[in-house]
Protein backbone atom coordinates (compact mmCIF):
# COMPACT_ATOMS: atom_id res chain seq x y z
CA UNK A 1 0.00 0.00 0.00
CA UNK A 2 1.07 3.43 -0.88
CA UNK A 3 0.47 6.67 0.19
CA UNK A 4 0.97 10.10 -2.24
CA UNK A 5 1.37 13.72 -1.29
CA UNK A 6 0.29 16.46 -3.78
CA UNK A 7 0.98 19.96 -2.92
CA UNK A 8 4.15 22.01 -4.29
CA UNK A 9 5.33 18.49 -5.63
CA UNK A 10 4.01 14.97 -5.57
CA UNK A 11 6.44 12.78 -3.77
CA UNK A 12 6.88 9.36 -3.84
CA UNK A 13 4.76 8.43 -0.90
CA UNK A 14 3.03 10.46 1.72
CA UNK A 15 -0.22 11.87 2.89
CA UNK A 16 -1.62 14.25 0.33
CA UNK A 17 -2.21 17.45 1.78
CA UNK A 18 -0.94 19.49 5.02
CA UNK A 19 -3.47 19.27 7.77
CA UNK A 20 -3.61 15.83 8.78
CA UNK A 21 -4.58 17.86 12.41
CA UNK A 22 -7.74 19.22 10.94
CA UNK A 23 -10.73 17.48 9.72
CA UNK A 24 -10.70 14.10 8.00
CA UNK A 25 -9.35 14.25 4.77
CA UNK A 26 -10.78 12.68 1.27
CA UNK A 27 -9.88 9.45 1.22
CA UNK A 28 -9.21 8.01 -1.93
CA UNK A 29 -8.58 4.47 -3.10
CA UNK A 30 -6.87 3.68 -6.09
CA UNK A 31 -6.93 0.63 -7.17
CA UNK A 32 -4.12 -0.29 -10.06
CA UNK A 33 -2.36 -2.91 -11.99
CA UNK A 34 1.06 -2.16 -11.15
CA UNK A 35 2.79 -5.93 -11.68
CA UNK A 36 4.00 -7.07 -14.71
CA UNK A 37 3.71 -6.76 -18.19
CA UNK A 38 0.72 -4.42 -17.89
CA UNK A 39 1.89 -2.31 -14.88
CA UNK A 40 2.53 0.70 -17.77
CA UNK A 41 -1.22 1.13 -17.85
CA UNK A 42 -1.63 1.68 -14.00
CA UNK A 43 1.29 4.02 -13.96
CA UNK A 44 -0.50 6.22 -16.42
CA UNK A 45 -3.52 5.72 -14.62
CA UNK A 46 -2.00 6.69 -11.10
CA UNK A 47 0.26 9.62 -12.57
CA UNK A 48 -3.04 11.23 -14.44
CA UNK A 49 -4.82 10.51 -11.45
CA UNK A 50 -2.22 12.64 -9.14
CA UNK A 51 -1.32 15.73 -11.77
CA UNK A 52 -5.23 16.28 -11.31
CA UNK A 53 -4.85 16.46 -8.05
CA UNK A 54 -1.73 18.67 -8.54
CA UNK A 55 -3.88 21.11 -10.52
CA UNK A 56 -6.58 21.11 -7.93
CA UNK A 57 -4.07 22.84 -5.40
CA UNK A 58 -3.71 19.65 -3.75
CA UNK A 59 -6.98 19.22 -2.56
CA UNK A 60 -9.75 17.76 -4.83
CA UNK A 61 -12.97 19.64 -3.86
CA UNK A 62 -11.19 21.90 -1.76
CA UNK A 63 -10.41 19.14 1.06
CA UNK A 64 -6.97 17.65 2.35
CA UNK A 65 -6.82 14.32 0.08
CA UNK A 66 -5.12 11.46 1.04
CA UNK A 67 -4.97 8.43 -2.09
CA UNK A 68 -4.16 5.42 -1.04
CA UNK A 69 -2.43 3.00 -4.13
CA UNK A 70 -2.75 -0.77 -4.19
CA UNK A 71 -2.26 -2.64 -6.68
CA UNK A 72 -4.22 -5.79 -7.58
CA UNK A 73 -2.00 -7.50 -9.20
CA UNK A 74 -4.24 -8.60 -12.19
CA UNK A 75 -5.44 -10.97 -9.64
CA UNK A 76 -9.43 -11.30 -9.13
CA UNK A 77 -8.51 -12.63 -5.23
CA UNK A 78 -5.98 -10.34 -4.56
CA UNK A 79 -8.57 -7.23 -5.70
CA UNK A 80 -11.21 -7.99 -3.90
CA UNK A 81 -8.84 -8.55 -0.50
CA UNK A 82 -7.42 -5.23 -1.24
CA UNK A 83 -11.04 -3.92 -1.81
CA UNK A 84 -12.20 -4.63 1.18
CA UNK A 85 -9.21 -3.45 3.03
CA UNK A 86 -9.67 0.13 1.48
CA UNK A 87 -13.23 0.37 2.64
CA UNK A 88 -13.62 -1.11 5.51
CA UNK A 89 -10.13 -0.44 7.26
CA UNK A 90 -9.46 2.67 5.31
CA UNK A 91 -12.68 3.35 4.98
CA UNK A 92 -12.37 5.60 1.43
CA UNK A 93 -14.85 7.70 -0.11
CA UNK A 94 -14.09 6.58 -3.29
CA UNK A 95 -12.45 3.97 -5.28
CA UNK A 96 -10.66 4.97 -8.73
CA UNK A 97 -8.37 2.92 -11.19
CA UNK A 98 -9.10 -0.08 -12.07
CA UNK A 99 -7.36 -1.03 -15.16
CA UNK A 100 -8.59 -4.59 -16.37
CA UNK A 101 -12.05 -5.56 -16.44
CA UNK A 102 -11.74 -8.92 -14.83
CA UNK A 103 -10.82 -7.04 -11.80
CA UNK A 104 -14.03 -4.60 -12.07
CA UNK A 105 -15.81 -7.66 -12.07
CA UNK A 106 -14.42 -8.95 -8.63
CA UNK A 107 -14.63 -5.46 -6.69
CA UNK A 108 -17.90 -4.14 -7.96
CA UNK A 109 -20.24 -5.50 -6.20
CA UNK A 110 -18.57 -4.67 -2.56
CA UNK A 111 -17.96 -1.23 -3.37
CA UNK A 112 -21.37 -0.67 -4.82
CA UNK A 113 -23.00 -2.20 -1.86
CA UNK A 114 -21.35 -0.31 0.81
CA UNK A 115 -22.57 2.76 -1.12
CA UNK A 116 -18.72 3.93 -1.67
CA UNK A 117 -18.60 5.94 -5.09
CA UNK A 118 -16.83 4.20 -7.71
CA UNK A 119 -14.44 6.53 -10.30
CA UNK A 120 -13.55 3.70 -13.13
CA UNK A 121 -10.65 5.40 -14.94
CA UNK A 122 -10.32 2.17 -17.50
CA UNK A 123 -11.99 -0.89 -17.28
CA UNK A 124 -15.64 -0.79 -18.73
CA UNK A 125 -17.19 -4.08 -19.03
CA UNK A 126 -20.69 -4.06 -21.09
CA UNK A 127 -21.41 -6.11 -17.82
CA UNK A 128 -21.96 -2.79 -15.92
CA UNK A 129 -23.52 -0.48 -18.78
CA UNK A 130 -26.44 -1.98 -19.26
CA UNK A 131 -29.27 -3.93 -16.99
CA UNK A 132 -26.36 -4.05 -14.07
CA UNK A 133 -25.84 -0.31 -14.44
CA UNK A 134 -25.42 1.49 -10.66
CA UNK A 135 -26.10 4.43 -9.50
CA UNK A 136 -22.33 4.57 -7.46
CA UNK A 137 -20.76 3.83 -11.04
CA UNK A 138 -19.01 5.91 -13.29
CA UNK A 139 -16.43 5.81 -15.47
CA UNK A 140 -14.59 8.65 -17.21
CA UNK A 141 -13.16 6.30 -20.04
CA UNK A 142 -15.34 3.94 -22.54
CA UNK A 143 -17.65 1.21 -22.22
CA UNK A 144 -15.54 -1.30 -24.07
CA UNK A 145 -16.82 -2.09 -26.57
CA UNK A 146 -17.07 1.36 -28.32
CA UNK A 147 -13.12 2.11 -28.63
CA UNK A 148 -13.16 -1.79 -30.97
CA UNK A 149 -16.22 -0.06 -32.88
CA UNK A 150 -14.40 2.57 -34.18
CA UNK A 151 -12.05 0.07 -35.86
CA UNK A 152 -15.07 -2.33 -37.48
CA UNK A 153 -16.13 0.77 -38.94
CA UNK A 154 -13.20 1.90 -40.64
CA UNK A 155 -12.39 -1.67 -41.64
CA UNK A 156 -15.97 -1.62 -43.09
CA UNK A 157 -15.48 2.05 -44.76
CA UNK A 158 -12.18 0.86 -46.18
CA UNK A 159 -13.74 -1.69 -48.03
CA UNK A 160 -12.14 -4.84 -46.14
CA UNK A 161 -14.18 -8.00 -47.05
CA UNK A 162 -12.25 -10.41 -45.08
CA UNK A 163 -10.76 -10.10 -41.47
CA UNK A 164 -8.55 -11.95 -38.82
CA UNK A 165 -9.43 -11.02 -34.70
CA UNK A 166 -7.64 -11.57 -32.23
CA UNK A 167 -7.80 -10.71 -28.09
CA UNK A 168 -7.37 -12.23 -24.95
CA UNK A 169 -9.83 -14.56 -23.69
CA UNK A 170 -10.97 -12.50 -20.66
CA UNK A 171 -14.38 -9.87 -20.74
CA UNK A 172 -12.93 -7.23 -22.36
CA UNK A 173 -11.32 -9.16 -25.16
CA UNK A 174 -14.72 -10.79 -25.83
CA UNK A 175 -16.50 -7.26 -25.59
CA UNK A 176 -13.75 -5.94 -28.27
CA UNK A 177 -14.42 -8.66 -30.78
CA UNK A 178 -18.25 -7.58 -30.27
CA UNK A 179 -17.72 -4.00 -30.89
CA UNK A 180 -15.57 -4.77 -33.94
CA UNK A 181 -18.33 -6.89 -35.08
CA UNK A 182 -20.67 -4.71 -34.54
CA UNK A 183 -19.79 -2.43 -37.36
CA UNK A 184 -17.91 -4.54 -39.88
CA UNK A 185 -20.11 -6.39 -42.29
CA UNK A 186 -17.59 -8.87 -44.09
CA UNK A 187 -16.40 -12.18 -43.24
CA UNK A 188 -14.25 -13.17 -39.99
CA UNK A 189 -12.05 -15.40 -41.21
CA UNK A 190 -10.99 -16.93 -37.88
CA UNK A 191 -11.81 -15.61 -34.01
CA UNK A 192 -8.96 -16.42 -32.18
CA UNK A 193 -9.00 -15.66 -28.16
CA UNK A 194 -4.99 -15.93 -26.74
CA UNK A 195 -4.15 -16.40 -22.53
CA UNK A 196 -4.08 -13.30 -21.01
CA UNK A 197 -0.55 -12.37 -20.23
CA UNK A 198 0.43 -14.65 -23.40
CA UNK A 199 3.99 -12.88 -24.65
CA UNK A 200 4.70 -15.67 -27.90
CA UNK A 201 2.41 -15.38 -30.80
CA UNK A 202 4.13 -16.93 -33.23
CA UNK A 203 1.47 -19.73 -33.71
CA UNK A 204 -1.18 -17.25 -34.39
CA UNK A 205 1.18 -15.51 -36.65
CA UNK A 206 1.42 -18.50 -38.45
CA UNK A 207 -2.49 -19.04 -38.87
CA UNK A 208 -2.74 -15.47 -40.04
CA UNK A 209 -0.46 -15.76 -42.83
CA UNK A 210 -2.22 -18.85 -43.71
CA UNK A 211 -5.72 -17.14 -43.57
CA UNK A 212 -4.60 -14.59 -45.81
CA UNK A 213 -7.39 -11.72 -44.69
CA UNK A 214 -7.72 -8.55 -46.06
CA UNK A 215 -7.06 -6.60 -42.72
CA UNK A 216 -5.70 -8.15 -38.86
CA UNK A 217 -7.71 -6.64 -36.03
CA UNK A 218 -6.25 -6.99 -31.99
CA UNK A 219 -6.92 -5.99 -29.02
CA UNK A 220 -3.94 -7.06 -27.35
CA UNK A 221 -3.09 -4.54 -24.14
CA UNK A 222 0.52 -3.86 -22.17
CA UNK A 223 3.20 -5.86 -22.74
CA UNK A 224 1.31 -8.52 -24.75
CA UNK A 225 0.76 -5.69 -26.89
CA UNK A 226 4.34 -4.54 -27.53
CA UNK A 227 5.51 -8.19 -28.35
CA UNK A 228 2.73 -8.85 -30.68
CA UNK A 229 3.39 -5.62 -32.37
CA UNK A 230 7.36 -6.47 -32.78
CA UNK A 231 6.12 -9.99 -33.48
CA UNK A 232 4.04 -8.92 -36.59
CA UNK A 233 6.75 -6.62 -37.85
CA UNK A 234 9.15 -8.92 -37.72
CA UNK A 235 7.13 -11.56 -39.35
CA UNK A 236 6.76 -9.16 -42.55
CA UNK A 237 3.30 -9.02 -42.07
CA UNK A 238 2.67 -5.52 -41.73
CA UNK A 239 3.33 -5.13 -46.09
CA UNK A 240 0.87 -7.36 -46.51
CA UNK A 241 -1.83 -7.58 -43.73
CA UNK A 242 -2.88 -4.38 -42.51
CA UNK A 243 -2.83 -4.20 -38.67
CA UNK A 244 -5.61 -2.52 -36.93
CA UNK A 245 -5.52 -2.44 -32.91
CA UNK A 246 -7.13 -1.21 -29.84
CA UNK A 247 -5.26 -0.49 -26.89
CA UNK A 248 -2.38 -2.04 -28.24
CA UNK A 249 -0.56 0.55 -30.01
CA UNK A 250 -0.57 3.13 -27.62
CA UNK A 251 0.96 5.90 -25.37
CA UNK A 252 2.14 2.88 -23.08
CA UNK A 253 3.43 0.67 -25.48
CA UNK A 254 4.77 2.82 -28.27
CA UNK A 255 8.21 3.56 -25.98
CA UNK A 256 9.05 -0.10 -26.13
CA UNK A 257 7.77 -0.89 -29.69
CA UNK A 258 9.29 2.47 -31.10
CA UNK A 259 9.81 1.91 -35.19
CA UNK A 260 8.02 -1.08 -35.41
CA UNK A 261 4.55 0.51 -34.82
CA UNK A 262 5.18 3.55 -36.64
CA UNK A 263 2.13 4.22 -39.28
CA UNK A 264 -0.11 1.61 -37.62
CA UNK A 265 -3.66 2.51 -36.95
CA UNK A 266 -5.19 2.33 -33.77
CA UNK A 267 -9.18 3.85 -32.05
CA UNK A 268 -8.69 6.11 -29.12
CA UNK A 269 -11.47 8.84 -27.77
CA UNK A 270 -8.20 11.07 -26.82
CA UNK A 271 -4.81 12.13 -28.27
CA UNK A 272 -1.83 14.09 -27.09
CA UNK A 273 -2.46 16.50 -29.92
CA UNK A 274 -6.16 17.16 -29.50
CA UNK A 275 -6.60 20.94 -29.93
CA UNK A 276 -8.71 22.55 -26.83
CA UNK A 277 -6.75 24.43 -23.86
CA UNK A 278 -7.33 21.82 -21.04
CA UNK A 279 -5.52 18.77 -23.26
CA UNK A 280 -2.23 21.13 -24.02
CA UNK A 281 -2.12 21.50 -20.14
CA UNK A 282 -2.85 18.51 -19.65
CA UNK A 283 0.11 17.06 -21.84
CA UNK A 284 3.03 19.90 -21.26
CA UNK A 285 2.43 19.70 -17.62
CA UNK A 286 2.62 15.92 -17.62
CA UNK A 287 5.90 15.57 -19.30
CA UNK A 288 7.60 18.64 -17.29
CA UNK A 289 6.44 16.47 -14.48
CA UNK A 290 7.30 12.72 -15.06
CA UNK A 291 9.31 12.96 -18.44
CA UNK A 292 7.09 10.48 -20.11
CA UNK A 293 4.47 11.24 -22.59
CA UNK A 294 0.97 10.25 -21.53
CA UNK A 295 -1.36 7.67 -22.78
CA UNK A 296 -4.99 7.87 -23.01
CA UNK A 297 -4.61 5.83 -19.60
CA UNK A 298 -2.99 8.88 -17.92
CA UNK A 299 -5.80 11.25 -20.04
CA UNK A 300 -8.57 8.81 -18.22
CA UNK A 301 -7.01 9.53 -14.82
CA UNK A 302 -6.66 12.76 -14.60
CA UNK A 303 -10.18 13.12 -15.90
CA UNK A 304 -11.11 11.38 -12.87
CA UNK A 305 -9.42 13.45 -10.31
CA UNK A 306 -11.72 16.50 -12.39
CA UNK A 307 -14.91 14.42 -12.23
CA UNK A 308 -14.11 14.33 -8.01
CA UNK A 309 -12.57 17.65 -7.46
CA UNK A 310 -16.07 18.45 -9.10
CA UNK A 311 -18.14 16.81 -7.40
CA UNK A 312 -16.90 17.28 -3.80
CA UNK A 313 -16.53 20.80 -4.78
CA UNK A 314 -20.18 21.23 -5.64
CA UNK A 315 -21.61 19.72 -2.59
CA UNK A 316 -18.91 21.65 -0.56
CA UNK A 317 -17.25 18.51 0.78
CA UNK A 318 -20.19 16.99 2.69
CA UNK A 319 -20.42 13.26 1.24
CA UNK A 320 -23.09 12.38 3.44
CA UNK A 321 -26.40 13.14 1.35
CA UNK A 322 -24.90 10.50 -1.19
CA UNK A 323 -28.09 11.21 -3.82
CA UNK A 324 -26.45 14.87 -4.04
CA UNK A 325 -22.84 13.48 -4.47
CA UNK A 326 -24.47 11.58 -6.90
CA UNK A 327 -26.39 14.41 -9.33
CA UNK A 328 -22.85 16.09 -9.11
CA UNK A 329 -21.08 13.43 -10.51
CA UNK A 330 -23.36 13.14 -13.04
CA UNK A 331 -22.73 16.88 -14.37
CA UNK A 332 -19.68 16.40 -15.07
CA UNK A 333 -18.74 19.74 -14.25
CA UNK A 334 -14.98 20.20 -15.75
CA UNK A 335 -12.85 20.57 -18.71
CA UNK A 336 -12.12 17.55 -20.03
CA UNK A 337 -8.74 16.74 -22.24
CA UNK A 338 -10.40 14.82 -24.56
CA UNK A 339 -12.92 17.93 -25.20
CA UNK A 340 -16.94 17.01 -25.41
CA UNK A 341 -17.61 15.17 -22.50
CA UNK A 342 -20.99 14.14 -21.05
CA UNK A 343 -22.69 10.93 -18.98
CA UNK A 344 -24.61 9.09 -20.33
CA UNK A 345 -27.61 7.30 -18.39
CA UNK A 346 -25.85 4.56 -17.72
CA UNK A 347 -23.15 6.80 -16.01
CA UNK A 348 -20.33 5.54 -19.05
CA UNK A 349 -19.35 8.65 -21.13
CA UNK A 350 -20.79 10.51 -24.53
CA UNK A 351 -17.67 11.27 -26.14
CA UNK A 352 -15.67 11.75 -29.89
CA UNK A 353 -13.79 8.89 -30.91
CA UNK A 354 -10.77 9.38 -33.43
CA UNK A 355 -9.03 6.91 -35.52
CA UNK A 356 -4.89 7.18 -34.36
CA UNK A 357 -1.64 6.38 -36.03
CA UNK A 358 1.66 6.18 -34.23
CA UNK A 359 4.05 8.77 -35.06
CA UNK A 360 7.56 9.88 -33.76
CA UNK A 361 7.14 13.42 -32.62
CA UNK A 362 9.60 16.65 -33.52
CA UNK A 363 10.13 16.72 -29.70
CA UNK A 364 11.66 12.60 -29.79
CA UNK A 365 8.37 11.20 -28.20
CA UNK A 366 6.79 8.24 -29.93
CA UNK A 367 2.98 8.68 -29.23
CA UNK A 368 -0.20 8.60 -31.64
CA UNK A 369 -1.95 11.32 -33.58
CA UNK A 370 -5.51 11.90 -33.92
CA UNK A 371 -6.41 11.44 -38.07
CA UNK A 372 -9.54 11.50 -38.37
CA UNK A 373 -12.56 11.52 -36.23
CA UNK A 374 -15.18 8.46 -36.53
CA UNK A 375 -17.99 8.55 -34.16
CA UNK A 376 -19.21 12.09 -32.73
CA UNK A 377 -20.78 12.46 -29.47
CA UNK A 378 -21.38 9.02 -28.99
CA UNK A 379 -23.00 6.67 -26.10
CA UNK A 380 -22.21 2.67 -26.25
CA UNK A 381 -25.55 0.35 -27.28
CA UNK A 382 -26.19 -1.03 -23.59
CA UNK A 383 -27.28 1.96 -22.11
CA UNK A 384 -30.98 1.91 -23.47
CA UNK A 385 -31.01 -1.60 -21.50
CA UNK A 386 -29.96 0.29 -18.29
CA UNK A 387 -32.58 1.02 -15.99
CA UNK A 388 -31.24 4.34 -14.38
CA UNK A 389 -32.70 8.00 -16.29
Amino acid sequence: MRKFMTAAALAASALVGAAAAQAEPLKIGMMVTLSGPPAALGEHIRDGFMLGIKHAGGKLGGQDTEVIVVDDELKPDVALTKVKGLLERDEVDFVTGIVFSNILQAIFKPVTESETFLIGANAGTSTFAGRGCNEYFFSTSWQNDTIHEVMGKYAQDKGYKRAFLMAPNYQAGKDSITGFKRYFEGEVVDEVYTKLGQLDFSAELARIAAAKPDVFFTFMPGGMGVNLVKQYRQAGLVDTIPFLSAFTVDGTTLPATKDAALGLYSSSQWAPDLDNEANKKFVADFVEEYGYMPSLYASQGYDAAQLIDSAVKAVDGDLSDKDAVIAALKKADFASVRGDFSFNNNHFPIEDYYLVEAVKRDDGFYAVSAKEKVFDDYGDVYAKDCPMK
